[in-house]
């Protein structure tokens, strides 16, 4: 078996550009081989903890320096890294903890409470983060490792827990050879290579995007990463032009806040690449932010379960707005029938089917569930739960999860085409589409709204615009307004909580 480990992203970053800045926070900065000397010392301290190889080693902090340094770390000590989400509750952290079998938390003193509530009521050790920290202590006195741990390319190297939208959160394993690989084509392929771009670290680390789009394909090419510690659209614009950061990775929710704070803003970054993920993006949004920032937006397409980019829009294939592009390369993303268990029958072009997608970025399975692990990997495709099309172009279009889709009096209505027109209408900022519970047509089209601030919004006038844009079977017949959605871990909307709540009103 070859051997690998994703630890080597940073160690060659160091070897190649060792006095590049390889990490920006706040005033702090670090070339890449401060970077990777602390994160050797700190795998010494790690096995000074008992770490050994093939260990489960939690993390739970925000984009700080320790992050990334302690993610090193413990891959550089063989460990396996488990990501926790910062808005899980302590329940939710322990069954993190205990489903993983992680012997050690690493958890940043933001978080010290939640982290050591879990780790008391499962018995791991907590270690805290920070300057401060016990952490800290042990790696100012260790003696650096001389380099990272063997460990085969098929090995576990991150396990992330699902958000749990559907049932209890469960650990998708990715390999070494997983994300080394989904690093290193969106590093040098999917978009125009250039190692002197500064790219803002926004995106939540923990999360499968931001840790493989801005953490570790920023520094597999060698660029420079400027973290944020918690996403503010004034404050990244701010950090945006101080850095003269050129590329942006963010989920629809950040740029439609991006928009909204350009207009107080004493000055825009211009920036020469952006990236969208996580959730489709409305294409109203996406043409003005080109327009205000001067990017074009390379919108694709992943999972957890895929490393997580599987499709996105790069230069060599042209980029289609509305769509996520082409399959990254060695990367199949084809459209399937949806019903079937056993086998995968690909749909010709143009066919409405469910997504499904092989090759190196799909994962291992689901940690100690076989089970569900052989409801989504079948015939050697990974089944996403998408639903999607696929033009004569090459051109991937996601129309929208399966389970989202609202079937009304017996028609299909597929939230995201709801939500792509209502986002062109004037007063409107950010829209929801759901299904309610409906005793005639089975379930209704409700459209949860968000109005741009100081911009008066009347529901009946709304209803009446949305019906010259849609079909009789699309448009809204309910229209909630709110002042924010509710947004998960990884800032997507949580519709399943817009369902709760208004299935109740």
């Amino acid at each position: 078996m070859a051997t690998l480990s994703l630890a080597a992203i940073l160690a060659e970053s160091a070897r190649r550009h060792p006095d590049k800045t390889g990490l920006v926070e706040g005033e702090r900065r670090f070339t890449f081989s401060e970077l990777w000397l602390q994160a050797r010392k700190q795998a010494a301290a790690l096995a000074g903890l008992g770490v050994r190889p093939g260990d489960k080693v939690a993390l739970m902090a925000p984009n700080t320096a320790e992050f990334p340094r302690a993610y090193y770390a413990a891959l550089t000590a063989g460990a396996v890294v488990v990501p926790v989400h910062l808005l899980l509750s302590a329940d939710e952290v322990r069954h993190v903890l205990s489903d993983s079998g992680a012997t050690l938390l690493l958890c940043h003193p933001g978080q010290a409470a939640v982290g050591a509530a879990a780790a008391k009521a499962c018995g791991v050790r907590m270690v805290e983060l920070g300057d401060d920290g016990e952490l800290e202590r042990l790696t100012a006195a260790a003696e650096p490792v001389t380099s990272y741990a063997t460990r085969d390319a098929d090995d576990p190297a991150v396990v992330f827990y699902t958000s749990g939208t559907t049932g209890v959160p469960k650990g998708a394993v990715l390999s070494h050879f997983n994300l080394v690989m989904n690093a290193t084509v969106d590093a040098f392929d999917a978009h125009t290579y250039d190692p002197d771009q500064i790219v803002l670290g926004a995106l939540p680390l923990f999360h499968a995007f931001g840790q493989t789009a801005s953490l570790n394909a920023v520094w597999r090419a060698g660029k420079t990463l400027v973290l944020l510690p918690r996403f503010d659209a004034a404050r990244a614009i701010e950090a945006m032009v101080r850095e003269r950061v050129t590329t942006f990775h963010g989920v629809p929710t950040m740029y439609v806040h991006l928009l909204a704070a350009a207009e107080q803003a004493a000055e825009l970054p211009r920036l020469d690449v952006a990236v969208s993920g996580g959730a489709s993006l409305p294409v109203a949004v996406l043409e003005r932010f080109q327009e205000l920032y001067g990017a074009t937006i390379h919108e694709g397409y992943g999972l957890s379960e895929t490393s997580p980019v599987a499709a996105v829009n790069q230069s060599c294939f042209g980029v289609e707005p509305g769509t996520v592009g082409h399959p990254i390369w060695g990367v199949e993303v084809e459209v399937a029938r949806a019903e079937l268990n056993e086998r995968v029958e690909l749909l010709p072009t143009g066919e409405l089917g469910e997504i499904v997608v092989r090759g190196h970025c799909v994962f291992s399975g689901y940690l100690g569930r076989p089970e569900a692990t052989a409801e989504v990997l079948v015939d050697g495709w990974f089944r996403t739960g998408d639903l999607g099309t696929k033009d004569e172009k090459g051109f991937l279009r996601i129309v929208d999860r399966k389970k989202d889709v609202i079937i009304r009096g017996g028609y299909n209505v597929y939230p995201r085409e709801v939500e792509e027109v209502l986002m062109r209408h004037p007063a409107v900022e950010q829209v929801a589409v759901i299904g309610l519970p409906d005793a005639v047509h089975g379930e209704e089209v409700c459209a949860v709204i968000v109005p741009k601030p100081d911009t008066p919004l009347d529901t009946d006038e709304l209803t009446a615009w949305s019906k010259e844009h849609l079909g009789r079977h699309k448009y809204p017949r309910r229209v909630e307004l709110t002042d924010r959605l509710p947004l998960g871990p990884s800032m997507k909307i949580l519709k399943r909580e817009l369902r709760a709540t208004y299935s109740e009103g």
